[in-house]
């Protein structure tokens, strides 16, 4: 990979992230780094669901950054994943997991069971509005760590893990969070019965939460894509985390970012929008507006 750094007014530079390039040194966090674990099957070994495929091309994702910046793009009809070189590094999901959190939830209810009105609303609050009580809450029910755990297995992640006993830090990287985008798409996270009502909250993503990847298209299409963001300034290290997943009909798309807190908010959701516009060009077509919910 080559690194391009171009000073600008603004901006701290400009990074060309291409596939296979050398992981660069991750920001430093106040926390111990999760271990960044790679897997390599042996032969006759079935890699996970999304595993990329050698040779597969990446285009050239140019975008503004400042720190940390990873991108992963999933093709739904191959399975095949593209990314940076540096889709296997870890960083943390935020409220990016409380799609997952709300998958565990329902996945788990008996089959002829169904939440209270007032858990489907605390859920739609969790999932639309981001609301941390109701995760919080989720969490405990779930077994905290154990949920995490779940995710791991279920999903297929190769570089994800609990971190402690907490959901806004559960480590995560590009790879994998496409990964979950997909489990989430294709029933396994939340089971066949509830995955149509989860995508179509994580449709309706509004307020704060609501920037990223498909603020990248026409606004036509962008109600037709599920998404689920995580930001946070940290105090531990002064750096804003951000974590973008966005489903599409065909594809999934996720950004992971690290930059120092004087940057603002604003340039991470940019980041994310930057990673969508790159990566979605030549992908959406008008279809997508006749198959709109």
């Amino acid at each position: 990979m080559i690194l391009v750094l171009v000073l600008a007014a603004g901006l701290v530079g400009a990074e060309v992230l291409r596939h296979g390039a050398a992981d660069p040194a991750p920001a430093a966090t106040g926390r111990d780094p999760a271990p960044v674990q790679r897997t390599d099957p042996g032969a006759g070994a079935t890699s996970p669901p999304g595993s990329p495929t050698p040779g597969t091309p990446t285009p050239d994702v140019r975008v503004p950054v400042g720190g940390f910046l990873s991108w992963a793009f999933l093709d739904r009809r191959s399975g095949r994943i593209t990314g940076s070189g540096n889709l296997t590094a870890a960083s943390d999901t935020m409220s990016m997991v409380k799609a997952w959190l709300a998958a565990d939830y329902l996945r788990r209810l008996p089959p002829d069971d169904a939440p209270s009105e007032a858990r489907l609303d605390a859920l739609t609050r969790m999932i639309r509005d981001s609301d941390n009580a109701v995760a919080q809450d989720l969490f405990a029910i779930l077994g905290r760590r154990r949920s995490i755990e779940r995710l791991v297995t279920i999903c297929g992640l190769t570089e994800s893990e609990p971190y402690q006993d907490t959901w806004s830090n559960t480590a995560v990287s590009a790879r994998d969070t496409v990964r979950i985008g997909l489990c989430l798409a294709d029933g396994r996270a939340a089971g066949t019965r509830w995955t149509p009502w989860l995508l179509d909250e994580m449709r309706r993503v509004r307020g704060v939460g609501d920037f990223g990847i498909r603020a990248a298209l026409p606004a036509a299409l962008a109600p037709q894509i599920a998404i689920k963001n995580g930001w946070l300034l940290r105090d531990e290290d002064g750096l804003w985390h951000i974590a973008c997943l966005a489903i599409g009909p065909d594809w999934v798309v996720g950004a992971l970012a690290r930059y120092p807190g004087r940057l603002g908010f604003e340039y991470g959701t940019e980041l994310c929008r930057g990673v969508g516009e790159h990566l979605l060009a030549g992908r959406v077509h008008p279809g997508y507006v006749a198959n709109a919910p």
